[in-house]
């Protein structure tokens, strides 16, 4: 009987010892055609699997701003570090990034190799830091971590080279090999650049020769199989890296913009080449948010060929022709003619604004309103109306427009040229798709720009004034700088824009001028006094900019039945009482820079002060941006700015 039951014992013991092995074995590939099959994957933060086999790990729903997401394979796979040569894997998987609003892409996704699945242990970050690491665990070579980043935004701490990029991480966030997001064409023989935030699906292969220490990268949209030549290939030795038992996943996060990061399906082998994914099988990507130009691109096209049908028909005779002519007259005088490649026909403006429709109108101002065009070239310009008193002056106005139309700076609007027609004057400037800074500065819009984008856009503000001022071969006063005179291009850089009231003159003169121009709340108490603009002028302008853009306020304020408040005093009082920071604004969530917030916050007050003799020149306030000089530390009744000995 005894001898019966040891048998039992072993044929058990001998079974369940089978099955394990195989189940190791079989763990060391496997695949995936969505993950519907697999209610066992290890998911953590906001990732969940939808009903079609969607990994989703973040989502655009909700309050989800800087959260994270992870998923992991639940079986640990065995890598044999003990002999580097026999240490190989082969992975692939398709994803896609699905930005909530087209062209603001958030945070990115990576491939992670761990000896872990609980990131929770490491107190691990959102934003920038991807859900892997956090300040202190950074760098850390106790982390034995991996990971092949898919980057959509550029953070500059960890030395990114764009916001469109793979890089490959050991142990850290600084990438040990990274390139901008592209695959090889092998008909074309070239890279191409793909956009990892365009929210279409893509496949990215990641294989590593232990015999040669190779690791390679390799991108492509799924509609082409995979290239020949990788994106990226660098040699590292992971025997290094890796412990003999490690987990295999994804990890992404949010920050104040979000995405939607999605893996479609994945394939995994540690001793070969991982199976082909089956493109057909794969569940469908969530839709991109629909951009609004987009979306009525095909009305436009219904309406464009029918008024193209209807002119056609009615523009026979000479009847039609003469009132076409009419309605493109223009005024051309003698002097003019040295100024004519910077002059528009107001028939190509006309065209480009689709005559000047108010849906076309981007801004308005006392000056008239702002109208966005397409030329038949298909560049985008913004065209301005502004009115002019007479036809006294209107040489000299016309050739400061044109001088200006030679300013060159990377944060300044460039000025294309002018048109006149009657009684109307025009200025043509390059279209800036993110509109003005006071309309996401003061809008309900969540997320609100975020400190380091704020910082950014009022240090190039000041480089752009400091070249009008000092670096260009005349001195440019621009004479209505305010946000809503800040345009953002495609990637949030704030460039200084609207030179309708600017004026010129030569380096060692004075402005003769006497004439008050300006927005109120933005004009030096010397300037109301006298009408004579200055750069100092310029700079008190400045300064409450630097004030608005830091504590999300304007200038003047009215706050229910009481006095309406005033900027300048505000952050003043604040300052007096110890506790400038708290005039920051209330939506960063005390998330900046508490040194450069102080900075700004002091020095916007400093060259708003009403004595002009206290205010530093825009070279001084550069200095004090770029860190090069130390600021005064003085208290709010002081004076005088002196400049001081560098770091």
């Amino acid at each position: 009987m005894a001898s019966a039951f040891r048998l039992i014992y072993f044929c058990i013991v001998f079974s369940v010892s089978f099955i394990c092995l195989a189940l190791a074995q079989d763990d060391d590939e496997f695949v995936y055609h969505g993950f519907y099959q697999d209610p066992q994957l290890r998911r953590d933060g906001l990732a969940a699997v939808e009903g079609s086999g969607l990994l989703q790990l973040t989502n655009t729903f909700g309050d989800i701003e800087r959260k994270t997401g992870h998923a992991f394979y639940p079986v640990p796979i065995k890598f044999n570090t003990s002999s580097p040569q026999s240490l190989s894997f082969s992975t692939s998987f398709v994803f896609a990034i699905v930005p909530e609003y087209p062209r603001l892409g958030g945070h990115g996704i990576a491939f992670v190799i761990s000896p872990s699945m609980d990131f929770s242990n490491r107190a691990s970050l959102p934003s920038q830091y991807l859900g892997l690491f956090n300040a202190s665990s950074l760098g850390n070579s106790t982390n034995h971590i991996l990971a092949i980043e898919l980057d959509s935004v550029q953070d500059f701490e960890f030395n990114d080279r764009d916001d469109n990029h793979v890089g490959i991480d050991v142990n850290s966030l600084i990438s040990v090999a990274s390139a901008t997001a592209a695959y090889f064409s092998d008909e074309e023989g070239i890279h191409k650049t793909l956009n990892l935030k365009s929210g279409d699906p893509m496949q990215i292969w990641i294989e590593y020769m232990g015999d040669d220490k190779l690791l390679n990268v390799t991108l492509a949209p799924i509609t082409i199989s995979k290239p020949s030549r990788p994106l990226l290939s660098t040699r590292i030795d992971l025997s290094h890296i890796f412990l003999d038992t490690m987990y295999l996943g994804f990890s992404a996060s949010t920050g104040l913009l979000l995405n939607e990061h999605c893996v479609l399906g994945w394939s995994f082998n540690k001793n070969g080449q991982a199976q082909s994914l089956n493109i057909s099988n794969l569940p469908p990507v969530p839709i991109v948010s629909k951009d609004p130009a987009k979306a009525s691109l095909d009305r436009r096209i219904i309406i464009v060929v029918i008024v193209a049908v209807v002119i056609m028909l009615i523009t026979t005779g000479a009847a039609v022709y003469l009132v076409r002519r009419k309605k493109y007259e223009e005024i051309y005088e003698d002097w003019e003619k040295e100024y004519r490649p910077q002059r528009f026909l107001y028939k190509s403006l006309y065209k480009a604004t689709k005559g000047f429709k108010d849906k076309e109108v981007i801004g308005k101002g006392g000056f008239g309103k702002v109208y966005r065009g397409v030329l038949s070239s298909n560049e985008e310009i913004a065209v301005k109306k502004v009115s002019h008193d007479s036809q006294q002056g209107m040489k000299e106005f016309v050739a400061e427009v044109v001088s200006m139309g030679r300013l060159r700076h990377r944060n300044l609007v460039k000025l294309r040229g002018y048109c006149r027609r009657k009684g109307e004057f025009m200025l043509v400037y390059d279209y800036m798709p993110n509109g003005s800074l006071d309309k996401i500065l003061h809008s309900n819009m969540n997320p609100n720009l975020n400190w380091f984008q704020r910082f950014r856009i009022i240090r190039g503000v000041g480089s752009g004034l400091f070249y009008l001022h000092e670096d260009w071969e005349q001195v440019v006063l621009h004479r209505d700088i305010k946000p809503a005179n800040v345009l953002l291009d495609n990637d949030l850089n704030g460039k200084l824009g609207d030179f309708g009231l600017a004026r010129l003159y030569d380096h060692g003169s004075t402005l003769q001028t006497t004439k008050l121009v300006g927005t109120f709340g933005y004009m030096a108490p010397e300037l109301m006094r006298t009408g004579k603009a200055s750069t100092s002028t310029d700079v008190y302008a400045f300064g409450v900019f630097m004030l608005e853009v830091a504590c999300g306020r304007k200038p003047i304020e009215q706050e229910g039945l009481a006095e309406a408040v005033n900027l300048v005093a505000w952050v003043t009082d604040f300052w007096k009482r110890g506790a400038i920071l708290e005039s920051s604004d209330s939506r960063l969530e005390g998330l900046y820079a508490e040194e450069q917030m102080e900075l700004v916050l002091k020095l916007g007050l400093f060259c708003s002060h009403p004595n002009a003799a206290a205010r530093p020149s825009m070279r001084q306030v550069m200095q004090y941006l770029d860190g090069e000089v130390t600021l005064p530390d003085i208290p709010p009744e002081g004076v005088v700015i002196v400049l001081t000995v560098g770091r």
